[in-house]
Parts: C-alpha cells; structure tokens; sequence
C-alpha cells in the first residue's frame, strides 16, 4: 500500500477553486504557483498549444467576472496589476496543462488538483442530498399548511381570549346620583 506523499494538501488546492460560468476553475496564476512556474511561462504554453485547450478546458475570464473575484478574495490596487485578464481552466483543462508542462512536479501536482476536484465533486452531492430533504420537507408542510393553519388559528384565538383582562364591569354603587 503505497503512503500519500503529497506535495501540497488537497485542502490548500480547494481553496482555490472558484466557480465561474457553472464550472469550478482555477485561476493561470494560481496554478503557475503550485505548478513552480510564471503565470506568463503557463500562459505561454498554452498559447503554444492551443489546439489542446478548447472553451471547456480554458477560458479567460471578463472583465466584469474578473472584478468579481477580485472583491472576492480582497486583492490590493497597491501594487499594480494585471495587463491581461486570467485565464482560467476546468479540472480537464488542469490535467491537460500539466501534460503541456512536462515537468515531473507538473505531473504530480495536477493529481492532487484532480483529488481536490473530486473532493468537492463528493461533497457537492452530499449537499445536493440535504436540498433535496429539505425540498421534500417543504412540500410537506406546504401540502398540509392549510389545515395546520387553521387549527393554528384556533388555539391563537383561544390564548388571545385566556391572555386578555376580564372586561370592566360598570361599577354600581349604592344610594342617589349626585349631580
């Protein structure tokens, strides 16, 4: 049984997993870090390469969803910024810029990125099971909301009479009316 040696915890990769367009992404320059290379050397490569890394493997982001994340992640102003807008790539997109590095840290680093995917693919439907009970829930109680309602009405009615004083009785007294 061989020991799990990875070079970066799973946890680390999934916090840089975003969703975008519907599909979970990670940003070229975070990429180019786990992958021990400069965001424009990964860019590059895939430029290069192109052919390998159609819409659904790749794209880069637009303005608007740039600014997005950027909010997101709080980044500073301070020290310039991008001249482009990133790229990103799908969990396809992952392992087949690793195969375009070629490097032995490539290689191995786009299996914990793969695990990473997997790790959230899993909980993602777990979460989809919880919705999916609370959904069920939902229609029955909406389904039985109605007769619930009602007998609820009741016994509101019933504690709003019990919680109110007892009406004032005109005081009677005894003997003549002064004017």
């Amino acid at each position: 049984m061989k020991k799990n040696l990875s070079l970066i915890p799973t946890e680390r990769i999934e916090r840089v997993i975003y969703i975008i367009r519907g599909h979970r992404v990670m940003l070229d320059e975070d990429l180019a870090r786990l992958y021990g290379v400069e965001t424009k050397a990964l860019n590059r490569a895939v430029k290069r390469n192109q052919e390998r890394f159609p819409i659904d493997f790749s794209f880069s982001l637009a303005q608007e969803e740039w600014d997005n994340l950027k909010c997101q992640f709080g980044t500073s102003s301070l020290w310039g910024g991008r001249r482009k807008l990133p790229l990103v790539f799908t969990e396809h997109g992952v392992v087949m810029l690793a195969n375009v590095l070629k490097s032995k840290r490539a290689a191995l680093i786009s299996i914990e990125v793969a695990r990473a995917f997997i790790r959230l693919r899993q909980a993602l439907a777990g979460q989809k099971e919880v919705v999916k009970e609370v959904m069920e829930l939902k229609s029955f109680v909406l389904r039985h909301a109605q007769k619930s309602d009602q007998e609820f009405r009741k016994v509101w009615r019933a504690i709003e009479k019990l919680s109110m004083p007892p009406p004032k009785k005109e005081e009677t007294r005894m003997g003549f009316k002064l004017n």
